[in-house]
């Protein structure tokens, strides 16, 4: 049998992750609950909810690089067959950078506006491997040409206050593929940007996708980001996974009220000009409620959805929801 028949359909596979903080006065925040999900080979996956929901935590959970007060409280983190919560710390940094990658929503955060493009690019080729400084240059000019910044070599000796928004973004990617990982993570590539550079980042992470064979995870609060470059989706709330699915089954028939929801909210304004909202505020995620956390926001609620937590539902092979009513819910 070779190598590639052995791999696991899937780069990533969590179960049951769980994320604790200790707040003040022995409060307990959860901001990951049971997390389960899978990323496939060559897929790109979207998570998709309301700020707070505890999207970026999952990312952090899963790079190790949680802040001081949270911790990991339990579950299983496998990426290509191995669980990243049982990696050391020195195991961990050899595994952020060369065998997952990262793209932040803010360039500014990842880069230091002291040192030129190609010190930085320079610094993640340096810190993973033994490259002589010629065939690091070379391999920099390879990686600002492969996510399509124009004169390469000219933009290695430039700041980052001299390249737009949406060229940062674009030598950010080039950092993060720089030793052609298994795994991207895009948290809120987009936000930041105007919606004509938006549609330029999200085409470079799809050509990423098909010219490397990388996988992706993007990070976003938008339903138009998740149709147009994803292929399954992950909806969050309250630190939990509520539904998955392909993209195409979820927005033909969303099984989850929250799902839908947050699709109707990212549609085009109501007659008045308004954008279409959720009702209420997500829960205090120290004080959850009882049963399902929507239940105080969801207009289907029953009072078995306000005293028992909901299982997952299976709606098909590979569309799942969280909901008491799941299959009740219409686009």
């Amino acid at each position: 049998m070779t190598m590639e028949q052995t791999l696991s359909p899937f780069v990533l596979d969590v179960s049951d992750l769980s994320v604790e903080i200790d707040g003040r006065e022995g409060r307990v925040i959860r901001p990951a609950r049971r997390l389960s999900f899978r990323v496939g080979r060559g897929r790109v996956v979207g998570v998709i909810g309301e700020s707070g929901c505890g999207k970026s935590m999952t990312a952090l959970s899963i790079l190790r690089l949680l802040p001081t007060a949270a911790r990991i409280a339990g579950g299983q983190v496998l990426f290509d067959g191995v669980d990243l919560l049982k990696k050391t710390p020195r195991q961990m940094r050899e595994i952020r950078g060369r065998s997952i990658g990262m793209v932040l929503q803010d360039p500014s955060v990842s880069l230091d506006p002291l040192f030129t493009i190609g010190d930085q690019i320079d610094e993640a080729l340096a810190v993973h491997g033994k490259m002589p400084a010629a065939e690091r240059r070379a391999r920099a000019i390879e990686l600002l040409k492969a996510v399509g910044i124009p004169s390469p070599a000219d933009r290695l000796e430039q700041y980052p206050h001299e390249l737009s928004g949406g060229m940062l973004q674009r030598v950010v990617a080039a950092i993060a593929i720089a030793w052609n990982p298994a795994l991207l993570i895009a948290d809120e590539p987009t936000t930041a940007l105007d919606p004509t550079i938006q549609v330029q980042v999200l085409d470079l992470l799809r050509d990423l996708r098909d010219t490397l064979g990388v996988s992706i995870m993007i990070i976003t609060h938008d339903f138009g980001v998740a149709a147009y470059i994803c292929d399954d989706i992950m909806v969050m709330y309250a630190g939990e996974v509520v539904e998955t699915g392909p993209v195409r089954q979820i927005f033909d028939k969303p099984g989850h009220p929250y799902t839908r929801a947050l699709m109707q909210s990212s549609s085009v304004p109501e007659g008045d000009g308004r954008l279409p909202t959720i009702d209420g505020q997500p829960p205090d995620l120290g004080a959850l409620p009882r049963g399902c956390a929507f239940a105080p926001r969801c207009v289907l609620a029953t009072e078995q959805c306000r005293q028992e937590a909901p299982p997952m539902y299976a709606l098909s092979d590979i569309h799942s929801a969280a909901c008491w009513r799941a299959g009740e819910v219409t686009p």
